[in-house]
């Protein structure tokens, strides 16, 4: 399919506003990058504990925030799960075993009853109910032993847990429909427990020594990729279309780690994920250049290389628009609609597609033209000196046949 007829637009001809803006967004992002003392690692790669909420209305937001903050006394990260049914994430350092039950009573303390004593049923495990329920239930003569106390505490945190409910009860009167739970022990959960207008769903811990390998480990990982690659396209091209293309590779990456800086965004290993995406992307539709311009040359011998590296991008013209063009609004999409444990992830793609897919005209292709230009101007020059060489070389065996004679 065809997107364009024949086009002989000169795109190396315009390429210096496109080097300038490449010279200037990576500065921009190295500055950055230098001021904030290196990329703000997420919870992934720095350690820390990621905590999922789920809210019975909308959660505010700012308020939580707060809260965490002056309970933990360090900043957390709140984000909103965007189609998540009210949920929130909650980010915070420090990987202890505590930071989840801070992270709770700062929550308790804003939204739900700790000073009343009694027992969050939406937070409480099903030995904690049972617990609290015994005494009560016995004083209250209702003829239950231990194990039915137990089974009656499982069944309710089973019922709260199923996927209708979510983790969150409204009313106590939802558990009427549980076997078991009399009006009687409806009774004694009013008097002795509450509900909590949220539910912690989950909690996972990275440990600061995980997350430095991590780190080491997503380094090496697009390293290994790029070296891969050069030696894929030297070995298939030439070593020069290799370095241009990885450069132009480097060139995407440190600008998409550059914009994630400047925009205060954290990198973790969905980022990671994203930025090999990257490579073998924009490595994809540099070969695919590569490949024309290799074509061309041996159609079209005596053509300039600049006019053979021009017609080859206008050739692949219609295949970068749509490859591009589709994959770009797919991730836009996905930016936008995603939410937030994709943001990082989209928002990657964003940034390193836009960048990747001028890089392979005007950043790989103008190194390849400017190493060939430089070895044939080398080339022109040693040709005159070689020849001085044998007119020297003739003079001297002259002179000497004339002493002879």
């Amino acid at each position: 399919m065809e997107l364009f007829g024949a086009t002989n637009f000169d795109f190396l001809g315009k390429k210096w506003p496109f080097i300038i803006a490449s010279l200037v967004l990576t500065a921009a992002g190295l500055v950055s990058l230098g001021l904030r003392g290196g990329p703000r690692y997420g919870i992934d790669f720095k350690g820390g504990t990621m905590t999922t909420v789920k809210f019975a209305q909308t959660p505010p937001v700012d308020k939580i925030r707060t809260v965490i903050d002056q309970k933990l006394g360090f900043g957390a990260s709140v984000q909103n799960f965007v189609g998540g049914d009210n949920e929130l994430a909650i980010g915070t350092e420090g990987s202890d075993n505590n930071t989840r039950q801070r992270v709770l009573d700062a929550l308790e303390s804003a939204f739900g009853q700790p000073t009343s004593g009694k027992l969050d049923v939406n937070n409480a495990s099903g030995s904690d109910i049972a617990n609290r329920l015994r005494g009560p239930l016995t004083a209250s003569g209702a003829l239950l032993s231990d194990d039915q106390i137990n089974k009656l505490a499982s069944d309710i945190r089973q019922f709260r847990d199923n996927s209708s409910h979510s983790g969150l009860l409204s009313s106590f009167d939802q558990l009427s429909a549980v076997s078991g739970v009399t009006p009687q022990v409806i009774s004694v959960l009013r008097q002795e427990c509450y509900l909590s207008p949220f539910t912690l769903r989950s909690s996972d811990a990275v440990g600061p020594k995980i997350g430095g390998q991590l780190r080491t480990q997503a380094i090496i990982a697009t390293l290994c990729a790029l070296g891969g690659m050069l030696i894929y396209i030297a070995f298939r091209f030439e070593w020069i279309y290799g370095l241009g293309a990885v450069i132009a590779v480097f060139h995407d990456t440190i600008i998409t780690i550059g914009m994630f800086s400047l925009f205060n965004k954290e990198i973790d290993l969905t980022v990671v994920a994203a930025l090999l995406t990257l490579v073998g992307y924009s490595m994809n539709d540099t070969i695919v250049i590569f490949d024309r311009i290799r074509e061309n040359l041996r159609v079209g011998r005596r053509e300039s290389l600049e006019g053979v590296i021009n017609r080859s991008v206008n050739q692949t013209l219609s295949r970068t628009v749509m490859t591009s063009g589709l994959t770009f609004l797919t991730v836009v999409a996905l930016f936008l609609f995603g939410g937030p444990v994709l943001h990082g992830f989209s928002f990657a793609l964003v940034v390193g597609i836009i960048v990747g897919t001028y890089s392979s005209v005007f950043v790989a292709s103008p190194i390849v033209l400017f190493w060939h230009n430089w070895a044939d101007k080398g080339r022109v020059t040693a040709a005159p000196v070689a020849v001085e060489s044998r007119q020297a070389v003739r003079g001297t065996i002259g002179k000497g046949s004339q002493k002879r004679l």
